[in-house]
């Protein structure tokens, strides 16, 4: 079963908020001047954060449970 995930690469970040601002659900906090997620289960997946991410920190991945690993199934 495919899956959507957001992922984030805190060493990318540089915690402009920009992210955060354009979620619309409020997933995304600023936290000790970087973004952190912070409610996951509310995410929709709509792509707001990635695309306004100027560094590329944050991205939703597709996974799928093959087993007990999580694998891209592409």
């Amino acid at each position: 079963m495919a899956q959507k995930k957001l992922v984030l690469n805190s060493a990318w970040c540089k915690g402009c908020g920009i992210c955060a601002a354009f979620c619309p659900k409020q997933v995304l906090a600023l936290s000790d001047e970087k973004v952190t997620i912070a409610n996951e289960d509310a995410c929709i997946f709509c792509g707001q954060c990635e695309q306004r991410c100027p560094d590329y920190a944050i991205y939703i991945e597709d996974k799928e449970e093959v087993g007990n690993q999580w694998v891209r199934p592409y």
